[in-house]
């Protein structure tokens, strides 16, 4: 059995753990609150610019052209992974670099080539760095302070790429913030966008705008800044996730130090007792000796 030292010392590290995990978790508390207002703000608005855009294409009697949502025979494909910037927030980070290595896997075995792994986060962009891919960009900062214009960058980096026939399909790889205790983790396309008619909403059905210069003039404006959007949007999902598996964490480690703690009292209670009663009986056997 550990000395009375020890466990003292043991008790002495694990306060000091606990205070550390329960100061962290209140951090990320806050953080929580002001990422989840964030992309409660936004969410309403990126449906409505979809809900718009599907309104046209049911409006629009001829063919509509975008070079962002010509099809092709998929052979390169670009990967957008969005990871945090830091750890301790359980396994929010390993399920995303699993998908990642899981897309990459699969490509590969369909004999698509993966032109680009476009990771935004730190822990991502080790990962890609191990998985053999250079990086042409920092992308990491956008997590510390989010910002439109820098999602919209990395955004046209890659129609550009998609424009220029570089790449066939872009695929976008980050967490979805659903509750507090819920983060799902999507893989979804970001390129080509989808514009068929087949997929409008019903509410477009009903909808007679006069547009001026022309609808088809307008969803030209529409499509790139949806896309833009729809990566900001991402960022913010995955920030918002990211601070809600770091309280969850947290609250597991702050939970895990109590229950510790208690084991670790109860042990060196008994060991003091133990001693207690030893050096009673060493008393007692000499006086009556």
């Amino acid at each position: 059995m550990a000395s009375l030292k020890e466990v003292k010392n043991r008790i002495s590290s694990v306060k000091n753990t606990r205070k550390i995990t329960s100061a962290m978790k209140m951090v990320a508390s806050s953080k929580l609150h002001h990422a989840r207002q964030s992309i409660e703000r936004m969410r309403p608005y990126e449906t409505r610019l979809k809900g718009i855009m599907a309104a046209f294409v049911g409006h629009l009697d001829e063919d509509i052209h975008s070079p962002y949502a010509e099809t092709r025979e998929v052979k390169r494909v670009a990967i957008v992974v969005i990871s945090s910037n830091s750890g301790l927030c359980g396994g929010f980070n390993g399920n995303v670099i699993k998908q990642l290595r899981a897309a990459i896997e699969h490509h590969r075995k369909a004999g698509t080539e993966i032109v680009r792994v476009v990771p935004i986060g730190r822990k991502a962009t080790e990962a890609t760095a191990k998985l053999g891919f250079s990086t042409q960009a920092e992308a990491s900062a956008l997590l510390d302070h989010p910002r439109y214009d820098g999602c919209v960058e990395v955004a046209e980096d890659l129609m550009q790429m998609y424009e220029a026939g570089e790449v066939d399909k872009v695929e976008l790889i980050y967490h979805h913030y659903k509750s507090a205790s819920t983060q799902e983790l999507l893989h979804e396309d970001f390129l080509p966008v989808n514009l068929s008619a087949e997929h409008r909403n019903e509410s477009a059905q009903a909808l007679n705008y006069i547009v001026e210069p022309s609808a088809a003039e307008l969803l030209t404006r529409l499509v790139p800044k949806a896309l833009h959007l729809q990566l900001f949007t991402a960022l913010l999902d995955s920030l918002a996730s990211e601070h809600a598996a770091r309280v969850i964490a947290m609250q597991v480690a702050t939970d895990n130090a109590d229950e510790l703690l208690a084991d670790l009292t109860l042990m060196y209670n008994k060991t003091r007792q133990q001693a207690i009663t030893a050096e009673l009986l060493d008393i007692v056997g000499g006086s009556l000796q």
